[in-house]
């Protein structure tokens, strides 16, 4: 029996995530579109309009909450309901800023596949709603700083206990540390690029 609606947009960095969601949803008889970054994803809808987005919020180039955000603010796509998935972006004010982006769901990963499901089922079959208006750009990258700051503080300090770790551990056990030590310098550099971007935005502000 055909599906009656769009396709599920599900946008991932993380290969074996991304891999996992797909199948996840495929298995269940849901057309899937997917993309790697939030740049992608805008790339993916200018071409096919998705029924729902499932959207990580830490990836390079373009980010959840900025890929959300121009989502929101194009009238074409304001009215597509969106699910935020998170292992780094946990905090009640995390949770917050993405629900004032007019996200439907905030899972925190790792995901249980049947809630998710069920989220997924949910949002499909419900009648439409209007989603919030977007705040005002200088609001939103204001939020969006304090978001990546306090999430830059979060990261120095588990690479900063990481490298002391590292330090005290047998030989042996120090391979899988090392790994993790390795995609938290690769988190905090994707949020750095993020900030330096927000923060020129910020300053054009300031001039005007």
């Amino acid at each position: 029996m055909p599906i009656p609606y769009g396709p599920i947009l599900v946008v991932e960095d993380v290969p074996n995530v991304l891999e996992l969601l797909e199948v996840t949803l495929r298995f269940k008889g849901y057309p899937v579109l997917t993309a790697r970054n939030g740049q992608e994803a805008l790339d993916v809808i200018q071409k096919e309009k998705p029924a729902l987005v499932i959207t990580d919020i830490l990836m390079p180039k373009l980010d959840g909450y900025a890929f959300v955000y121009q989502m929101r603010t194009n009238h074409e796509t304001s009215d597509i309901p969106v699910i935020f998935l998170s292992a780094t972006y946990v905090t009640p004010e995390d949770r917050n800023f993405a629900m004032g982006l007019g996200a439907a769901r905030f899972i925190e990963k790792p995901i249980d596949t049947e809630e998710f499901l069920l989220t997924v089922a949910e949002l499909l079959t419900a009648d439409s709603t209007t989603p919030p208006e977007p705040p005002q750009d200088r609001d939103f990258y204001r939020g969006y700083r304090e978001r990546l700051e306090n999430k830059q503080r979060h990261k120095n300090t588990q690479i900063a206990r990481t490298e002391r770790l590292l330090v005290t551990l047998p030989e042996e056990q120090k391979p899988a540390f090392e790994a993790l030590l390795r995609q938290a310098r690769a988190d905090r550099d994707d949020i750095q690029r993020e900030l330096d971007q927000i923060y020129k935005i910020l300053d054009g502000y300031k001039t005007t």
